[in-house]
């Protein structure tokens, strides 16, 4: 979650360099959500570490929804980088890419993590539906990269 909001820290550069508060102010708060969530997953992680038997299944289950949790927050990260992208400022392409491409490795951190904890969660119907949330993330994600990916290099490859 702090590579994702280091992706959010770039997209208020953008958007404050562009004279738009309101992206600016969306992005900041969204960064403050990305460090939160980095310390909940901490937190999530040193439970599953001091429990045992069935404490350690409940564990387990929280352990994998913070991180999920956390892909839905970089995947906001990336539709700001969209929205910091289409701001139109040549000279900050490069900036809206690379904040983008954070969210995005912010997003596939997170699902390794609920992954990790699904390999050892008894509970099926929480893993499968876990899982379903997952792979729809993964999916908006992986597209709005590719299109992000695709008019930054066009930006990028204008004479």
């Amino acid at each position: 979650m702090i590579v994702a909001a280091a992706g959010c820290a770039l997209v208020a550069m953008v958007a404050r360099i562009c004279d738009n508060a309101g992206l600016a102010a969306r992005a900041d708060a969204l960064r403050a959500r990305a460090l939160e969530q980095s310390r909940l997953d901490e937190s999530a992680f040193e439970r599953v570490m001091a429990t045992r038997g069935e404490e350690r299944q409940a564990a387990l289950v929280e352990a994998a929804e913070v991180p999920l949790q956390g892909m839905r927050i970089a995947l906001d990260a990336l539709h700001l980088s969209a929205n910091a992208l289409a701001l139109g400022n040549a000279n900050l392409v490069s900036d809206a890419g690379c904040a983008a491409e954070f969210a995005h490795a912010g997003l596939l951190g997170c699902a390794y993590n609920v992954r990790i904890n699904h390999r050892f969660m008894r509970d099926e119907a929480t893993v499968i539906a876990q899982r379903a949330i997952l792979e729809r993330y993964e999916r908006e994600a992986t597209g709005l990269t590719a299109a992000i990916r695709k008019g930054v290099s066009a930006a990028l490859t204008r004479q």
